[in-house]
């Protein structure tokens, strides 16, 4: 009961904050694309949330952890804390102005990838049950080789880089697009410090290295 409280009371909290800064600036309710962003993004995390409090309520418990210890990683943290509100506020100011004239397929496209991005991670969140939102190794951690970790090393890192692109074009709004188009540089800052951790602490992930080539995307990098 205190794990679901706890769950129930971030997750209102995220949509409370989500909505505030989507429909205050965009100064109407009648915002079609912020609804549908709501939509897309909480619905799923909600049904994800009691699948997971029912068959593994630890991995909840370490998924709604999120203080991280080690300067750069909070650092990271900020600069994605940043992006979210600067994005989401000026894609409510761009409703609100009509700056962005974005077509209705490319709404659509992105609202799919976004959908097919959110179900490729809850497949990472299947295949590595230490996967955690702070960058550390965990007691008798292993390293994960089956999957989507044999393609990539961070595939985590990989979908949540095509999902949160795809956010400003679910909003409609090319202007957001901008400030969202720095998520990518503040990934590669904190998968690279991570691995550095992970060679050094976690068994067996220097061989891994070797074994998997790349690290966000197959064939790039």
């Amino acid at each position: 009961m205190k794990l679901l409280t706890e769950a129930l009371v971030k997750f209102t909290c995220g949509l409370l904050l989500v909505g505030l800064m989507i429909f205050l600036p965009a100064g109407s309710w009648g915002y079609t694309n912020g609804w549908l962003l709501v939509g897309l993004l909480f619905l799923p995390m909600l049904i994800a949330g009691f699948v997971m409090l029912a068959k593994s309520p630890d991995f909840l418990k370490k998924r709604l952890d999120a203080k991280e210890k080690q300067a750069t990683q909070k650092g990271v943290l900020a600069f994605s804390g940043l992006m979210f509100v600067l994005g989401f506020v000026l894609a409510g100011l761009d409703y609100r102005f009509g700056w962005s004239n974005m077509p209705a397929w490319v709404v659509a496209v992105a609202s799919v990838l976004f959908l097919v991005a959110y179900a490729l991670y809850a497949e990472v969140m299947r295949e590595n049950a230490y996967l955690s939102r702070t960058i550390k190794v965990e007691k008798g951690q292993t390293v994960v080789d089956t999957g989507l970790y044999g393609i990539v090393r961070h595939p985590m890192y990989a979908v949540t880089l095509l999902l949160f692109l795809m956010i400003p074009l679910v909003l409609g709004s090319w202007y957001a697009l901008l400030v969202f188009a720095f998520y990518p540089v503040i990934i590669v800052i904190r998968l690279k410090d991570e691995e550095k951790l992970l060679t050094k602490e976690l068994p067996g992930y220097a061989e891994y290295k070797q074994k998997v080539k790349y690290r966000l995307i197959p064939f790039i990098w």
